[in-house]
């Protein structure tokens, strides 16, 4: 995989394609592998770029006592950006709120339009059971270590408090052994991970951050999931009409992870917004 010197130390990344960029963004204990299902299924002329953020899945740990705050990690996301001069970007979130707040920090101008699958928006802090489990796991000595020995053993990561309100699809263990392998085998990663948990997320600043969004004046594609406990359904209809010129797609028979639930519903959304707007252009 290439990597990028950024000032808070060196990330990973995956790429392919040519054309106008489109960058896709990961949860909490995942990296880019969540998209490789649907990744196939998205049009040519694009170039996909997908970097290992440090919410610890990443493979190598960033410079120790970086800004890993909310705005730490989105100012991350911008010279991210900036580093490999990207411009017009698609950005394409999921789970984690994150770089959604790109507007809320005026580091969006880059940014031309959004894709905005399930993730942390208004007040939903900490998302349902899985968010309040990691919560504890952040305070607890040694709770980030277990939770990913945890996520290792099928039948507890179906569990709600893990992932079984996160996917309707069991997860692979191939899948899960990459997303906990870097955690299990580097406290520094565990080290960042909990730089980003333990930062502190006021209710007042995520709803601020969230309806920021108004002023955000690119398409935007809200692709929520109909279903599922952690990030509510209302959201997807309050986050499309914030943004000006966002539009709802509602995906079925899906929780947060859609791309992993339903790859062909979202690769076929995705493409269509892709497309249309090089058309239209």
């Amino acid at each position: 995989m290439p990597t990028i010197d950024l000032p808070a130390g060196r990330v990973h990344y995956a790429e392919r394609g040519d054309g106008p960029p489109v960058v896709l963004l990961h949860g909490l204990l995942m990296n880019h592998t969540v998209w490789d299902e649907v990744l196939d299924q998205l049009p040519t002329g694009f170039r996909y770029v997908l970097p290992d953020l440090p919410l610890g899945a990443h493979p190598i740990p960033l410079k120790p006592g970086v800004d890993l705050s909310l705005r730490g990690l989105n100012q991350l996301i911008a010279d991210f950006l900036a580093a490999l001069d990207l411009r017009d970007v698609t950005l394409v979130h999921s789970d984690w709120g994150g770089g959604l707040f790109l507007t809320a920090y005026g580091l969006d101008e880059r940014v031309g339009r959004l894709i905005v699958l399930p993730c942390e928006a208004f007040d939903n802090f900490p998302p349902g059971l899985p968010g309040k489990m990691a919560t504890v796991a952040t305070v607890l000595p040694g709770g980030i270590s277990l939770a990913l020995r945890q996520l290792r053993v099928r039948w507890l990561r179906s569990s709600p408090l893990l992932f079984g309100w996160m996917a309707r699809r069991p997860l692979s263990d191939d899948l899960v052994r990459g997303w906990t392998e870097p955690g299990l085998r580097d406290q520094r990663i565990r080290r960042d991970l909990l730089a980003y948990t333990k930062s502190g997320f006021p209710k007042a600043e995520l709803i601020a951050n969230t309806e920021a969004l108004q002023h955000f004046s690119g398409d935007a594609l809200i692709l929520w999931s109909a279903e599922g406990k952690v990030m509510p359904r209302e959201h997807g209809r309050r986050l499309a009409e914030l943004i000006p010129r966002g539009r709802l797609i509602e995906i079925e028979d899906a929780y947060v992870l859609s791309m992993l639930d339903r790859p062909d519903a979202v690769g076929a959304a995705i493409s269509e917004f892709l497309t249309g707007d090089r058309a239209q252009r």
